[in-house]
């Protein structure tokens, strides 16, 4: 299997299902379902429960899902506690360090914006452009995405 490189929204056992199909393997479409839905631990123990019953599957293909599976949810559990650790330190630039940067990113954005629309020769490569958009929907994806993740979790709790 390739080298798991940067994740692009993607899940290690979802790169390791594409991998299998590549190479020929018969995959079941109700665990592609799944792994394309995959949003959290939960999810990621249904497809965990679903892989382990698939009859399509060999078991040195079940045992490559699984392992993968097993580092995604350890990833996952890991980036949580950061963020709780984050949230109860008394330092004011940790705890306020995601909402900062979402206001730093919108704030340039509006300022290219109105620059490039006020100044006749004022121009931006398309570099910065296609990095600062990047960057953007990353923050406003992780910020406002997890903020929703945060209460629904909550509410269920309740």
């Amino acid at each position: 299997m390739p080298k798991y490189k940067d994740k692009n929204g993607t899940t290690r056992v979802g790169d390791a299902l594409r991998w299998l199909l590549k190479q020929g393997k018969e995959v079941a479409p109700e665990l592609l379902k799944i792994a394309g839905n995959v949003t959290g631990i939960e999810a990621l123990e249904v497809l965990a429960s679903k892989i382990g019953a698939d009859e399509k599957l060999s078991e040195t293909d079940k045992q490559l899902l699984l392992e993968e599976l097993n580092f995604d949810k350890i990833e996952m559990q890991e980036t949580t506690k950061r963020w709780v650790s984050d949230n109860n330190t008394d330092s004011y630039l940790t705890r306020n360090i995601r909402p900062l940067t979402l206001a730093f990113l919108t704030a340039t954005l509006f300022i290219y914006i109105i620059l490039d629309s006020s100044l006749e020769g004022f121009k931006i490569a398309s570099d910065w452009i296609d990095l600062l958009s990047s960057l953007l929907l990353l923050v406003y994806g992780g910020y406002f995405g997890m903020r929703s993740a945060e209460k629904i979790t909550k509410h269920w709790k309740k």
